[in-house]
């Protein structure tokens, strides 16, 4: 991981460590992000996406008060697309996917994109 400024803490490097295990949970998910270049940053990670949905950056910050995470979504220019307040630590996941990578047609998207069929057993084949 990267140290963007020179004011990072251990708090903060531990919260990032800590926010991207969460996201290992779940690694199929986490790959189909494309994400890339992980960054610590005060009471948070941000990282690199290229989705279906988010080409740009995904920014999460730990609300200590309210112990829940807050998410910023960022297009490849850097401007912010969304933002979301109180996500449970159960939800980070499959909240970042809806607004990075999962679309309607997703096993469509990615058969047409990587070239992958699903057979008779619902098994993808090349």
């Amino acid at each position: 991981m990267e140290y963007p400024i020179d004011n990072i803490t251990l708090a903060d490097y531990d919260m990032s460590k800590y926010i991207y295990r969460i996201l290992l949970t779940q690694p199929t998910i986490l790959m189909s992000w494309g994400i890339d270049s992980p960054i610590v940053i005060k009471q948070g990670l941000k990282f690199s996406v290229n989705g279906f949905i988010l080409k740009g950056q995904v920014q999460i910050l730990y609300n200590g008060g309210s112990d829940l995470f807050d998410l910023t979504f960022f297009t490849e220019d850097n401007q912010i697309r969304n933002t979301l307040t109180g996500i449970y630590i159960d939800e980070l996941v499959d909240t970042i996917d809806r607004h990075v990578e999962r679309v309607d047609n997703y096993n469509e998207r990615v058969s047409q994109e990587y070239g992958f069929e699903n057979n008779k057993n619902n098994e993808q084949t090349i």
